[in-house]
């Protein structure tokens, strides 16, 4: 068996003084195919630890109900990480922030309004110690105590940045240990002396997070903790990105030389990201400093390895920095993984949203809307429908707190479209014989930071036309996961021969300039197309002429595009493709030039 600790300023492994170099690499944004792919090139890079979080909402997305396999396998991909010759850092706080949604924590905790997240609260630590009665004996043989690779593990994550609940920390501490967490513990914050008061433990190994100014950063940490080895637990090398915002790059030059200034202070770091991978499906989170900000669905985060795992010029930096400190074995990579064009592909079928509800949702009666989790849903969509007596004269329609965007439609006719981000209302007039009003709510993803972090999805408050709330509500939710999305009844899709656009649904209403789209109004609906692939490879999704929506694969959740940019690709990984007949559907929420996507070998993220 081996030992890591302290000793002094310094880590020891066995005995003898060790620096941490570390990667962040996330199991569950990266296909396992690819895992041995990502970890060699981490090896290869100079590191010799690699780093990950746990998300909470990953493994236990109903309560009791845990998911272990596949891109959940957390214990295949530390073993396969011990196997190559790694160190592990695991960091399995209830909480994990990383622009995951809800930052890792469970939906469903949301569906009790009492409950005080991310504290002492009796109620809130019995569902961590729930989990933690499953995760933690998984974890527990691959400690380096009873020789895996795991070397440390994390109490909770930038807690300082939350709160100061000192029973917090100790009760999570205390639930990691008597179920068997035996290897150095730690704690991460930012270099704020708020933080570093709120978020450390007494007795407890404390780090920092920091995108530059180590020296700084290294000395706010020593006002703190005066002896043990420093260590930069997240040294942001990269940024994510926003819809609505432009593309981060951080360049190979400024990154190695932070580097460079970290190693000659004698410390240890973890590159946050070395490989950032995708928020597959709908496990993008949210920020809100200003307004609500949600997370693209790449993770690129301008990493060493790209999206796609392809080493960029800061990989080839860094490593030449780490030699400098280090002796390394001459670069050796694994074979590049190919990536192809396969063209264009058709969607030839179409079903209509509304002409599908009954396939895709069980409906609810509620008095008044709902918000998701009160009805047992975690992401996608949901419908709320009812109808108004006339007549009434215009007034206007709010949405007393929708999160987070809510596509309006009476009696069929799209009336617009309202966003958490910019706050508005729709003028509305009733006809004497009443109308049905249909509101269309997406979940953009979950607050991950912050003291917005109870984020609650739907319509939270209530719906008014003027000042009287409106009442006697039929609610769908429609998570759209693979087993509703396999109930579709498809229709052959004309094509219009004048402007080539997609031919507007049933109902769908008439052309108006509020359209996103530009050309014409049309009502939620899903597109579906094959295509034959004789060679797996990577392949990368462009919706050119589309608007907004989520997109699928073989049934997989690529997750969502949006022409607000800056992403305009969807990664597609080799794996998710199958030799032969492909199944490609769209679920386009405002209508598309043209029913047609293309599949490139190029990824674009703005």
């Amino acid at each position: 068996m081996a030992s890591f600790g302290i000793k002094d300023n310094d880590f020891v492994w066995n005995g003898e003084p060790v620096r941490i170099r570390s990667g962040a690499l996330h199991y569950f944004r990266v296909v396992p195919e690819y895992w041995r792919d990502r970890l060699l090139k981490l090896k290869a890079c100079g590191l010799n630890t690699v780093e990950t979080y746990i998300p909470w909402n990953l493994h236990e997305p109903e309560e009791g109900r845990f998911i272990f396999e596949g891109m959940a396998d957390v214990v295949s991909f530390l073993t396969l990480a011990g196997e190559i010759g790694l160190h592990a850092i695991v960091r399995p706080s209830p909480y994990i922030c990383a622009e995951w949604e809800f930052g890792g924590l469970p939906a469903w905790l949301l569906a009790d309004s009492n409950m005080r997240l991310r504290t002492s609260d009796p109620v809130y630590l019995s569902k961590i110690e729930a989990y933690f009665d499953v995760l933690l004996p998984l974890l527990r043989p691959l400690q380096c105590t009873n020789g895996g690779p795991i070397i440390a593990m994390q109490i909770e994550n930038e807690y300082g940045s939350y709160g100061n609940d000192q029973a917090y920390l100790q009760a999570v501490k205390r639930a990691m240990e008597t179920r068997g967490i035996d290897v150095l513990l730690f704690t991460s914050d930012g270099p704020e002396d708020f933080m570093l008061q709120g978020g450390t433990l007494p007795g407890v190994l404390a780090t920092v997070n920091f995108g530059s100014h180590p020296k700084e950063a290294f000395a706010k940490l020593r006002k703190y903790q005066p002896e043990g080895p420093l260590m930069v637990m997240e040294f942001w090398n990269g940024w994510f990105d926003h819809w609505m915002e432009e593309h981060h790059v951080r360049t190979a030059d400024d990154t190695a030389q932070t580097i460079k200034d970290i190693l000659e202070s004698g410390a240890s770091f973890n590159l946050y990201m070395f490989h950032g991978g995708t928020h597959f499906g709908f496990y993008n989170g949210a920020n809100h400093v200003k307004a609500y900000e949600p997370t693209v669905g790449s993770y690129d985060y301008n990493a060493l390895l790209s999206e796609s795992g392809v080493p960029t010029d800061k990989y080839f930096a860094v490593r030449e920095v780490i030699a400098q400190f280090e002796e390394l074995p001459p670069l050796l990579l694994p074979e590049p993984i190919p990536a192809a064009d396969y063209g264009t592909v058709a969607l030839t079928e179409t079903a209509s949203l509304f002409g599908s509800l009954q396939g895709l949702s069980v409906p609810v009666s509620c008095a008044s809307p709902e918000p998701m989790e009160k009805l047992g849903q975690n992401y996608g969509f949901i419908l709320y429908s009812t109808t108004i007596a006339g007549p009434r004269s215009e007034m206007d329609l709010v949405l007393q707190q929708v999160s987070d965007r809510a596509l309006v439609y009476a009696d069929g006719r799209y009336l617009g479209t309202v966003e958490r981000w910019a706050p508005s209302s729709l003028p509305l007039a009733v006809p004497p014989e009443g109308i049905k009003l249909d509101i269309l709510v997406e979940n953009m993803g979950r607050i991950n930071y912050g003291p917005l972090l109870r984020d609650p999805k739907g319509i939270t408050e209530g719906v008014r036309h003027g000042n009287q709330f409106l009442h006697g509500w039929t609610i769908h939710p429609l998570p759209l996961d693979s087993a509703s999305l396999s109930q579709l009844k498809y229709a052959r899709l004309e094509n219009e021969k004048e402007e080539g656009t997609a031919a507007p649904q049933e109902g769908a209403a008439s052309s108006s300039s509020s359209n996103p789209a530009g050309s014409r109004d049309q009502q939620p609906a899903f597109y579906r197309g094959t295509f034959e692939v004789q060679q797996k490879a990577d392949t990368f999704l462009r919706l050119d002429g589309w608007t907004k929506g989520v997109a699928y694969i073989n049934g997989f959740n690529l997750g969502r595009y949006w022409n607000a940019g800056p992403q305009r690709t969807l990664y597609i990984p080799a794996p998710l493709l199958k030799q032969g007949r492909n199944e490609l559907v769209i679920f386009e929420l405002h209508g598309c030039e043209r029913p047609e996507v293309s599949l490139t070998d190029q990824p674009d993220l703005g």
